[in-house]
């Protein structure tokens, strides 16, 4: 019940009854206003997609500058640098992905963004006049307050000095429209001058018994406002905007409050069917805040896990272009999938952020680093190129033929440990070190052409081979066909060298078939590094005994936990990602296909670690 709807004296319990009613209102009212200012302004800024966008919302905010709040302003500094530091790091990345060849070794300053600059000079001006504008809202409200305080007077006078019903009565009515017409007061002062004002009210009512027709009237036509009031908070209960109902019972609850009381016995069940509506409206958007919440942790934690596979980015992996590029790829499909995912909550959006962009400053950091240290490292094996050139075409010449060619070969060696040089140089030192190379074994060649009679007798031998390889089909049983190829493989090794120009062609056609042969005979890459583990361990056991055996076997049990434990990780992240984009499912491929790998060298350390038991037990034995 309101008790300023009261025409007796005020008790204590009545006063109780203000009390908890203003305190309510004034309870509800700032904290709906602090937190739908900062609901719509996150909503708002969510939106928006350029800088343009934001520049376009605070120009429309100077117009109207009365009406912005902090947390406004916040969420739309929050959006812009949000976009101007996405746009920054995309480009960055597609620098970096389309450069083959090596980042400048300066890095170029960027040019001042022109929209940067236009957005903190509308930010400066906007505070400019809020500030200025507060100044001016304090001083009104101290206006406001005096103004109240002389109301509150001239109401005690009436109260004190009671003179003619009917004039005290007009006089008190004016008194009460000039306080309804008195704006917002200091926020400190509102309770404590709001109760003085109610009570000399109270006293007014009580002290003058203003006759029946009088009070009829006033309590009909306040009975009609607030029935009214009632009707308009109730079709609030159904409003599909939480958050303009919410800001409207505001409004609401202002006007009931303002309107003098109703008869006795209509004042409980009034506000009750007020209130009744008001709790359904405000019991909606706190929902709403609860739902919001709960959607903003989910993508806190999206955003997390996203985090953790940018951090766990192991570098001294990334030893090539390659590896640099695909995992480039990585980076930029995790920033895409960032993109898609809503705000985090207030106090953790920019932290997460934060978090998300060292990460991906960290990765294109160090592959700035990577590529300027292979630029200056391909520029160094140029050298070495050029002067392996310089030696062979020193060599081209020469009819010393045996030593000639072991000098020509052992430089044709050392180009293969040179490593990579730039792709626009790598095509014309290559040339012209093969033409040099070419000249003399053609020379050498028509010099000798006995040899080149046992060369292409070879090359025939092993042509032989290579169509016995390619005849070992399925029809043959599994150890007949691995005998036939291990017999092959060995009259391979035995034939000597063919004409340099096939030899590359003749070695993949062997080496196809060789692979083949093995896939099919289902000896796989981790059964031969078993069996070349066992052979190993014979010669450990041969040579230093049990006690090498026991630390080999420590070893290989802690690369099998380290294992376990990193493949444990890729599955706990493989559950926070989703395959809706393509760039998304390349990204679970690749994790798929790392924790395929760590299964399988897990099982081959498991068998390496029985061998070595199988090896104890039989030396204890």
């Amino acid at each position: 019940m309101d008790a300023h709807e009261t025409n007796l004296p005020l008790n204590n319990d009545t006063l109780a009854e203000e009390k908890k009613l203003a305190e309510a209102v004034e309870e509800t009212t700032t904290t709906s206003a602090e937190e739908k200012k900062e609901d719509n302004s996150i909503e708002t800024a969510s939106r928006l997609t350029t800088k343009e966008e934001v520049l376009a919302a605070l120009e429309k905010l100077t117009e109207n500058v009365e009406n912005i709040n902090k947390q406004e302003l916040d969420a739309l500094k929050q959006a812009f640098y949000r976009i101007h530091n996405a746009q920054q790091e995309e480009e960055s990345a597609k620098k970096d992905a389309t450069d083959e060849e090596a980042p400048a070794e300066t890095a170029e300053q960027p040019a001042e963004d022109p929209l940067e600059v236009q957005f903190k000079k509308l930010m400066s001006s906007i505070k400019e006049k809020r500030n200025h504008l507060i100044a001016n809202q304090e001083k009104e409200k101290e206006d406001n307050l005096q103004i109240k305080l002389s109301i509150i007077e001239e109401l005690k006078e009436l109260v004190e000095s009671p003179e003619d019903a009917n004039k005290s009565y007009q006089e008190f009515k004016k008194l009460q429209q000039q306080w309804n017409e008195t704006k917002a007061i200091p926020q400190a002062r509102v309770s404590e001058v709001w109760r003085n004002y109610q009570l000399y009210v109270e006293k007014f009512y009580d002290l003058l018994k203003l006759n029946n027709e009088f009070r009829e009237y006033d309590f009909k036509k306040n009975l009609e406002i607030k029935l009214h009031l009632c009707e308009a908070a109730e079709k609030l209960c159904t409003e599909d905007d939480v958050i303009s109902a919410f800001h409207q019972l505001q409004k609401l609850h202002q006007e009931f409050r303002d309107t003098g009381p109703v008869a006795k016995e209509l004042r409980q069940e009034i506000w009750n069917r007020f209130k009744t509506a008001s709790t359904i409206v405000n019991r909606r958007h706190q929902q709403h805040f609860e739902a919001l919440k709960e959607s903003e942790q989910h993508n806190l934690d999206q955003k997390t896990v996203i985090c953790e596979i940018a951090e766990a980015i192991e570098y001294n992996e990334l030893k090539t272009f390659a590896a640099w590029e695909t995992k480039t790829q990585e980076i930029i499909a995790l920033q895409n999938k960032w993109k898609t995912i809503g705000f985090a909550p207030q106090k953790m959006n920019v932290k997460i952020f934060e978090r998300f962009r060292h990460a991906c400053d960290e990765f294109f950091k160090r592959k700035g680093e990577f590529f300027k240290h292979l630029k200056e490292e391909m520029n160094s094996n140029l050298e070495k190129k050029k002067a392996l050139c310089e030696q062979a075409e020193a060599l081209k010449d020469s009819t010393d033929w045996k030593a000639t060619a072991d000098l020509l070969t052992k430089l044709q060696k050392e180009w293969k440990t040179v490593g990579p040089v730039s792709k626009k140089y790598s095509d014309a030192v290559w040339k012209r070190f093969i033409t040099a190379c070419d000249y003399f074994f053609e020379q050498k060649g028509k010099a000798t052409s006995s040899q080149r009679s046992v060369e292409m007798e070879n090359m025939e031998k092993k042509k032989a081979i290579i169509s016995k390889l390619a005849a070992i089909d399925d029809s043959i049983e599994v150890d007949e066909a691995e005998k036939q190829m291990r017999e092959l493989m060995k009259e391979w090794n035995g034939v000597g060298h063919v004409p340099f120009k096939e030899k590359d062609r003749l070695y993949k056609q062997y080496h196809g078939l060789i692979d083949k042969l093995f896939e099919r005979l289902n000896i796989s890459a981790s059964n031969r590094k078993l069996n070349t583990f066992k052979t190993n361990i014979n010669t450990i056991q041969s040579g230093s005994g049990q006690q090498s055996l026991y630390r080999e076997r420590e070893k290989l049990v802690r690369a099998y936990d380290n294992m376990k434990n990193e493949l444990h990780t890729y599955e706990n992240n493989l559950g926070f990602l989703s395959s809706s984009s393509k760039k998304g499912n390349s990204l679970l491929t690749e994790l798929n296909r790392k924790v395929e790998k760590l299964k399988a060298d897990l099982e081959l350390v498991l068998q390496k670690i029985k061998v070595i038991d199988e090896s104890i037990k039989a030396e204890e034995q």
